[in-house]
């Protein structure tokens, strides 16, 4: 059963950390109404590009920015980290780390040699990848095939997860039986296709021309990279494809306890609702449901992916799991430094510390109110 609520608490939890300037401005909302959270002043990052090599010789690239407790960040299929620089440089100023890693196939990551009609392998890169990167525990974010890949992470090792959160990702039984029905009736993937393209067009904004140039030109960096070399998309498609069922690895983390928030559009065309309301069921998560959200809301509006992240720390399950981790390492959430954080959550000498930027916020010029309005729906584990 769930519960509907708003939070009416909003705010970056610079209390807790010592390397955030930004102020959270919380906006009166009316009972029954979605919460819809401003920022009075919106300072960016910029993210330094990394290509490293991994022990066993895989070239991977990753986005790196900020200080503090790591978010490890996972794209959509077709996509890479540079597409969500906009929303992430925001996300270092909740006092993260943010760890943008293209998956294999995709941006500056080398296409897997073996295993790569298998999803799980995908996964797998990507645990290599932060383990070499020194990070411990953290919190992972994943978009759509991102968001299964992190699902399949946390699943295998569930203490390396601080708290999940899944971004339209495709989990849960709604999707399965999609990907179920096109292995077994091939004209089902022109219907996906067409809803993809849909989706894709509905990130245009015709209200906020400088966002949407923005997105072209990162658009056109990644687009470049995939006509160029179409090849690299092949195998992850064909995984996505050929992979199993979501609803044990769902399960297991409802088990485990992993704390999970759960992010969804409501006009989101290619993953249905539905499929996210099963996966908050099955983990006994938080589902915010974006109004007006679709596949890609997160690229159309730069601004409110981080304001509802904000909205979570402050009063919600990532809140709550964020404090708890700290807790576990024997620091107190309300006096514990960046560097004491760093310590606990990183490896000695961690990889990732040498590739982060020296942190420098630069004034936005765009608004800082976000688009969107969202509402929580509130979930107990069926398990």
């Amino acid at each position: 059963m769930a519960l509907l609520h708003q939070y009416q608490g909003g705010g970056v939890i610079c209390r807790k950390v010592d390397v955030t300037h930004a102020a959270w401005e919380p906006a009166p909302t009316p009972p029954g109404r979605p919460r819809r959270a401003a920022l009075r002043s919106v300072p960016t990052v910029r993210l330094t590009k990394h290509r490293i090599q991994l022990s066993d010789g895989h070239s991977v690239q990753a986005l790196v920015a900020g200080r503090g407790v790591p978010l490890v960040v996972v794209h959509g299929f077709a996509a890479e980290g540079l597409l969500y620089a906009q929303s992430l440089s925001r996300l270092v100023s909740l006092g993260f780390k943010v760890v943008a890693i293209d998956t294999a196939g995709h941006g500056g990551t080398a296409v897997l040699p073996h295993d790569g009609l298998e999803l799980s392998a995908y996964s797998r890169l990507l645990g290599r990848a932060i383990s070499e990167l020194g990070i411990r525990r953290a919190v992972f974010a994943g978009h759509s095939m991102g968001g299964r890949l992190v699902t399949e992470l946390a699943a295998e090792d569930p203490d390396r997860v601080v708290a999940l959160v899944l971004i339209d990702a495709i989990v849960g039984d709604a999707w399965d039986q999609i990907v179920t029905a096109c292995r077994w009736w091939p004209p089902m993937l022109g219907v996906f296709s067409a809803a993809a393209v849909i989706d894709s067009l509905a990130t245009i904004s015709l209200d906020d021309t400088a966002q949407t140039a923005k997105l072209a030109r990162l658009w056109a960096k990644t687009a470049w990279g995939d006509i160029t070399r179409p090849w690299q998309l092949l195998m992850p498609f064909l995984s996505v494809l050929r992979s199993p069922g979501s609803r044990e690895m769902l399960d297991t983390l409802g088990r485990a306890g992993v704390p999970v928030v759960i992010l969804h559009g409501d006009r989101d065309f290619v993953v249905p609702m539905a499929a996210a309301r099963d996966a908050a069921r099955r983990v006994g998560g938080d589902l915010v449901v974006i109004r007006g959200g679709t596949h890609s809301w997160l690229l159309k509006d730069p601004e409110s992916f981080p304001a509802i992240m904000g909205d979570q720390l402050w009063g919600g399950r990532l809140g709550e799991a964020y404090e708890a981790a700290l807790a576990r390492c024997g620091l107190d959430p309300e006096s514990a430094t960046t560097a004491q954080i760093e310590e606990a959550f990183y490896a000695p000498d961690a990889r990732v510390g040498a590739l982060t930027p020296e942190l420098v916020y630069a004034r936005s010029d765009r608004r800082s109110e976000p688009r969107y309005e969202w509402v929580v729906e509130s979930y107990s584990s069926t398990e």
